[in-house]
C-alpha cells in the first residue's frame, strides 16, 4: 500500500510532464477584450491578432494552428485573440464581419488585413517578414551583398541622404509591400555606381541561385518614383524570364497566361540539377517572349494534389523529365503529350501548337451521361457549354458535392422545383459535380451547394442565388430574373 501511494505522485509527474505543450502554447496567445485591447495592444511593435467566435467551426479548427504558430513565433511576434461574442465594440472597432478575421497590428495600430497561410509553419514564415524595419538599412558595400545573397530576390534604394523625400517614398512602398519582397536602403550614392546609378535609384536583384545567361541578374529602376510605380517595376521585374513557381507566389503568377514544368526540383540541396531543366525551358522562353505567355518551373512533389486533381497526372507520369502545362488566366488548361527532350524541340513543337490554336484543351469531366431524361437534369463538364450556355434557355445550375450533407438536404426542394417547372420549355434546372468536373470561369465554386443562375442574353454574367433553400424562395428568385413567364408544371397555370 504505501508502495502504491509513493507511486501516485509519480505518475501525475509523468502524466503532467507528457502534456506540457498544449497548455503552454495556448499561454503564448494573449487574449484581449474590450476593457484592455489599446493598453495591450499598443506594447508590440507587430502582433497578429485573430478575431472569432467559439461557435464558429473554422475556428475551431485554425485554433491548435494558431496556437503552435503562437509558440514558434514567441519573442519575436506576439500572437492574440479576441473573442467577439464577448467584446462585441472592439471588434465591431475593427470593421470584423466574419470569422475568422485576421489581422495584422503594429504599435496597437491596425497595419494590414492577414492573407497568408493558415498552417503553424505558414503562419510563422509569414510573420517573421513582419518583423524588423520595412527596409533595412545598408551602410557599407559589404552590408549591400549580404543582404542581396539571398534566397529570394532583393530592392534596394540608393539616396543621397535620410532626408530625401524619394527615400521617404520607397520606405512606405516598403511597408505595403513588405509581406511578398525584401527591402533595403542605403544613403551612400556610391554603393549604386557599380551597378550604373549615379543619383538616386533602386535596384532589383533577383536571387544568386537563378542567375543565368538568358537575362540580367540586376535590374534598374528608371521611372519617376512613386508607390505605383515601384510596385509596377517590381511586380514585371523580379520573376524574370523563368521563376520558380511555390505555393507562396502561385497566385500571383498566374494572373497571367502561364507555362509550368514541373520536375524534381530542389534549389536547397542541388541547385546546378535544378537549372539544368530551367535553362533549357529558358532557352525555349526566350524565344517566345512577347507573346503573352509567361514561363515558371517548380517542384513537382509540392504540386502532386494539384496535378492529379486539375491535370489528371499520376505520381508517375513524365518520370524525371519535366512535365509540362500551360494555364491561361481564364482557366484553360493544356499538356504536353510529348516527352521533353533535352534539345527543348519537343517544347518548341508543343508551343507552337498552342500559338496555332492546335491543341485540344483538357478538362476534367465525368462522361456525359447517355440518358439525361430526370426533371434535374445532370451536367458534366464536357457538356456544360451545351446545356448551360444554350443561347436559348436560361439554366439553373447547382455545383454540388456527393460528400456533401447540404447538398443532400437540399435534393428534394430542387427535385421539387424542376417537377413544379418541367413545362416551362425555355427552362433548365441542372446539378453539376463540382468535385469531379472542372467548374469553367465565372462560377465562384467555393463551398457546397453553390447555385447560379445563367439567363438568356447574359451567359457571361451569371447571377449567384443567395435566397432561401425552399421552394418558394426559388420561384420568387426565378419568376424575378427569367427572361420569359413561367408556368406551373402542374396547374399550367402562370406563376
Amino acid at each position: 500500500m504505501e508502495a502504491a501511494v509513493r507511486l501516485i505522485p509519480a505518475v501525475t509527474l509523468v502524466l503532467l510532464s507528457c502534456f506540457p505543450a498544449a497548455g503552454s502554447s495556448r499561454r503564448d496567445v494573449l487574449e484581449l477584450g474590450d476593457a484592455d485591447f489599446d493598453y495591450l495592444a499598443t506594447e508590440h511593435e507587430t502582433m497578429l491578432i485573430k478575431f472569432y467566435a467559439p461557435w464558429c467551426g473554422h475556428c475551431k479548427k485554425l485554433a491548435p494552428e494558431f496556437d503552435r504558430a503562437a509558440t514558434r513565433l514567441k519573442g519575436t511576434v506576439q500572437l492574440a485573440k479576441v473573442d467577439c461574442t464577448a467584446h462585441s465594440e472592439t471588434c465591431a472597432r475593427f470593421g470584423v464581419s466574419g470569422y475568422p478575421t485576421l489581422k495584422i497590428f503594429r504599435n496597437g495600430k491596425d497595419s494590414a488585413p492577414y492573407d497568408g497561410p493558415r498552417t503553424p509553419d505558414g503562419i510563422y514564415q509569414y510573420m517573421k517578414k513582419q518583423t524588423g524595419p520595412d527596409s533595412v538599412l545598408l551602410k557599407t558595400e559589404e552590408h549591400l551583398h549580404t543582404f542581396m545573397d539571398h534566397y529570394d530576390a532583393s530592392i534596394i534604394g540608393v539616396f543621397s541622404g535620410a532626408d530625401s523625400p524619394r527615400l521617404s517614398e520607397f520606405v512606405r512602398a516598403a511597408g505595403l509591400l513588405r509581406d511578398q519582397f525584401r527591402f533595403a536602403h542605403s544613403v551612400e550614392l556610391k554603393l549604386g555606381e557599380k551597378y550604373g546609378v549615379n543619383s538616386e535609384g533602386v535596384l532589383l536583384f533577383r536571387p544568386p541561385r537563378l542567375a543565368n545567361k538568358f537575362e540580367d541578374s540586376v535590374v534598374v529602376f528608371k521611372d519617376y518614383l512613386t508607390i505605383g510605380s515601384l510596385r509596377r517595376f517590381i511586380r514585371d521585374n523580379v520573376y524574370g524570364l523563368c521563376p520558380h513557381m511555390t505555393a507562396e507566389n502561385r497566385d500571383r503568377l498566374r494572373v497571367r497566361d502561364l507555362l509550368t514544368a514541373y520536375y524534381d526540383l530542389d534549389f536547397h540541396h542541388n541547385s546546378r540539377g535544378s537549372n539544368y531543366w530551367r535553362n533549357r525551358v529558358m532557352k525555349v522562353a526566350s524565344k517566345y517572349s512577347g507573346r503573352g505567355l509567361t514561363f515558371s518551373v517548380a517542384n513537382k512533389k509540392d504540386f502532386l494534389s494539384e496535378l492529379e486533381e486539375d491535370f489528371g497526372l499520376g505520381t508517375s507520369d513524365g518520370g524525371e523529365l519535366p512535365f509540362v502545362t500551360i494555364r491561361t488566366k481564364m482557366g484553360h488548361k493544356y499538356t504536353m503529350r510529348e516527352e521533353f527532350t533535352r534539345d527543348g524541340q519537343s517544347l518548341e513543337r508543343f508551343l507552337d501548337d498552342y500559338f496555332s490554336g492546335l491543341l485540344k484543351r483538357y478538362v476534367k469531366s465525368e462522361p456525359v451521361p447517355e440518358r439525361n431524361s430526370a426533371s434535374v437534369k445532370v451536367v458534366v463538364a464536357e457538356s456544360f457549354d451545351q446545356v448551360v450556355n444554350d443561347p436559348d434557355k436560361d439554366v439553373l445550375i447547382q455545383f454540388y458535392s456527393t460528400s456533401c450533407p447540404h447538398c443532400k438536404k437540399l435534393e428534394l426542394v430542387y427535385r421539387e422545383l424542376a417537377d413544379t417547372l418541367l413545362s416551362n420549355k425555355k427552362m433548365v434546372i441542372a446539378k453539376m459535380n463540382a468535385v469531379e468536373n472542372d467548374v469553367p470561369s465565372g462560377y465562384d465554386v467555393q463551398g457546397f451547394p453553390t447555385i447560379y443562375f445563367a439567363p438568356v442574353g447574359r451567359k457571361d454574367e451569371p447571377i449567384r442565388y443567395e435566397g432561401a433553400r425552399e421552394l418558394k424562395g426559388f420561384l420568387k428568385f426565378l419568376k424575378r430574373e427569367t427572361s420569359h413567364s413561367l408556368v406551373d408544371g402542374g396547374s399550367k397555370d402562370e406563376l
